[in-house]
């Protein structure tokens, strides 16, 4: 659980920049009730003004419909939180299990408009990567100055992936640096090591998973080896749902909460284009 903000300050214009993110607009305290059910894990935080008061996860990938309502309940319990203290709802949108995502977006938009609360969704693999970067920086030494690359996996079949790029600058800020797709992982992987080499290569390479063997799975060896430069690596997390209310927060204090009856998962399916060429090749094999 992130208990402190790791990264904080001003921005050239004067903006906040809150656990490595740049928050304006919104003003004053901000309690953030957060919830993800993409994955086997069901998580959910209470945040507030950039901490985490209290985080909970259960292993139960088949049974979130029954616990979510429930654990909640308990965590608003135990984190000393009334629900009349809570400014914003935040959910984890996707993409991620089909049913999963649902789960959670339903209770999210339920709670939304019962208690007429902002409703702001985040990426579930924006999350992921976010909050493996917030335990990795309070493990890690000094960096050398270059950029950092997290990138969080869910196997989607059939040698595919959820997959998204996120870079920590020089400064320490966050920022995404691709958007949020499904992709044939043995042909992204080889775009991104053709990236990486060009320019100003990154000091660091993450792949983040629930399991931490997903990019490896699907190579037929360790990232590390599977790469000539050494900067791979393969890491095990678990959502942990703080990361979606930071994440959240600086998101609503930007103005970015959503239409609660408009509000809908990020599914993050193929485009017609790439089922297309994606059925040209497997004929073309064949």
């Amino acid at each position: 659980m992130v208990s402190e903000a790791w990264h904080e300050g001003e921005s050239e214009g004067g903006d906040r920049i809150m656990n490595g993110i740049e928050t304006k607009g919104q003003a004053g305290s901000c309690t953030t009730l957060a919830l993800d059910t993409s994955t086997a894990t069901l998580a959910t935080a209470v945040t507030r003004d950039g901490a985490v008061l209290g985080s909970s996860q259960s292993y139960a990938e088949r049974n979130h419909s029954v616990y979510v309502t429930s654990q909640m309940k308990e965590l608003l319990q135990s984190s000393r939180t009334p629900a009349g203290e809570v400014d914003v709802i935040a959910v984890g949108q996707g993409p991620g299990s089909y049913t999963g995502v649902r789960i959670a977006v339903t209770a999210a938009k339920t709670l939304a408009w019962i208690w007429k609360k902002p409703l702001v969704g985040v990426s579930s693999l924006e999350a992921m990567a976010y909050g493996f970067w917030l335990r990795k920086r309070e493990e890690a030494d000094e960096r050398d100055g270059r950029e950092v690359w997290v990138v969080p996996l869910m196997d989607a079949r059939r040698g595919q992936v959820y997959v998204a790029r996120f870079a920590i600058r020089e400064d320490g800020s966050w920022h995404r640096a691709e958007e949020d797709g499904i992709r044939l992982f043995k042909e992204w992987f080889g775009s991104l090591e053709q990236l990486a080499q060009a320019g100003k290569p990154p000091g660091e390479v993450w792949f983040v998973s629930e399991n931490g063997e997903v990019a490896a799975k699907l190579l037929g060896e360790p990232v590390g080896h599977a790469a000539a430069s050494g900067i791979y690596s393969e890491a095990a997390y678990s959502m942990d749902a703080g990361a979606i209310g930071l994440l959240a927060e600086a998101r609503y204090r930007q103005g970015k909460a959503s239409v609660v009856h408009d509000f809908v998962p990020n599914y993050t399916q193929l485009t017609e284009a790439e089922v297309k060429l994606n059925a040209a090749r497997s004929e073309s094999a064949t």
